[in-house]
């Protein structure tokens, strides 16, 4: 089997060395060559030819999403961006997964030699996935329009019949999450998700959400009630619990150990919605690496909820999906274009059934 052939772009000459160091130690990936700047690397990608980019998200000369859009316009690969943790990295690594970029790992502030040793396994994997990933070419995304949203949801008007969906996902997961969101009406079921991102990055990633979204978005603080028309992303490195109390559904937000290797995690959530929720409760798992939410997501399915898995089509990484249908978890196996007004529809049955019961 060939070996993975990267190209690592960054223009500290300490990171550059310390990123080769971690890729050259696994027996599978290639360091062919390093740049300090994008127009260096433009000439390396034609002359070596790399499977993965590593890329640093600001860079010299040409700033780092100028030659991240150039290159999925013009030359699709995978890339895997090394961001510094600040609030305008945040944006910025945001930004490079809108246009392309296959996945990030969070550069560290201070320490750098000895921090990164901490995230050789993490990089390594990321790398290891990117080289297997669907990648297509991206067109140059137009501004944003306006969204028009509704008024806070006033507590007084939430009844207990409505629904609450239940999303999980990783790698890819940012764009899938997003597709699915901005396609909720504002009158949507609840909905509380995890994605598998660092501290730090879920509040971003949420208030850009919320600006792109006509449902209300964001990070999930415990004790958070679940709302229709509102949307929960769980904080980085803290699990998220579904809970009820009465006919109020809300969210624990708690430390607790890793659980499928990840925190938060996918079957943390799956899990408590299975406890709490039961048929009042849809699962959706979306594309990802590994396994986490497969279990959580059978246990959701075996009390009563409707489950949806993510097709490998769509999927950037079949991984997690695919052992939820390994494990015959999901009931139904969508599109991610589909996925959104199959949890909504899922939702509307579930009311018009509670309202026949209620009737009689």
């Amino acid at each position: 089997m060939a070996k993975i052939k990267v190209l690592i772009i960054d223009d500290s000459a300490l990171m550059r060395q310390l990123l080769q160091e971690i890729l050259s130690s696994d027996p599978n990936i290639e360091v062919v060559g390093t740049a300090g700047d994008p127009n260096i690397a433009r000439d390396k990608i034609m002359k070596l030819n790399p499977d993965v980019l590593t890329l640093d998200v600001e860079m010299p000369r040409m700033d780092g999403l100028t030659f991240l859009e150039k290159l999925m316009a013009s030359r699709p690969m995978p890339v895997v961006m090394v961001s510094s943790l600040t609030e305008r990295g945040c944006e910025t690594t945001f930004r490079a997964l809108e246009l392309g970029a296959f996945d990030f790992v969070t550069k560290p502030k201070i320490d750098v030699a000895t921090s990164m040793s901490d995230l050789n396994e993490e990089l390594i994997d990321k790398v290891n996935a990117a080289a297997l990933a669907k990648v297509r070419a991206r067109p140059i995304s137009p501004p944003a329009a306006a969204v028009v949203k509704s008024p806070l949801a006033s507590d007084a008007l939430i009844t207990s019949t409505h629904k609450v969906i239940a999303i999980g996902t990783s790698t890819g997961g940012t764009e899938a999450l997003s597709t699915i969101l901005t396609a909720m009406p504002p009158d949507a079921p609840g909905i509380i998700a995890v994605i598998h991102m660092p501290p730090g990055y879920t509040k971003s990633y949420a208030e850009r959400l919320d600006r792109s979204c006509r449902i209300r978005v964001k990070e999930a603080e415990d004790g958070d009630r679940i709302l229709p028309g509102h949307a929960l992303i769980a904080q980085g490195d803290r699990h998220l619990e579904a809970y009820r109390s009465g006919a109020m559904y809300s969210v624990k937000v708690r430390q607790g150990e890793k659980v499928s290797g990840f925190r938060p995690s996918v079957d943390v959530l799956f899990g408590s919605c299975a406890k709490y929720l039961g048929p009042n409760s849809v699962g959706a798992i979306l594309t990802g690496m590994g396994r986490d939410g497969a279990a959580g997501l059978l246990a959701m399915r075996n009390a009563g909820a409707q489950t949806i898995a993510q097709d490998e089509a769509t999927c950037v990484v079949y991984g997690m999906p695919k052992e939820a249908v390994a494990m015959n978890a999901a009931a139904r196996i969508l599109p991610l274009d589909r996925i959104s007004s199959a949890l909504v529809t899922s939702a509307l049955a579930h009311n018009a059934r509670a309202s026949v019961l209620s009737a009689t």
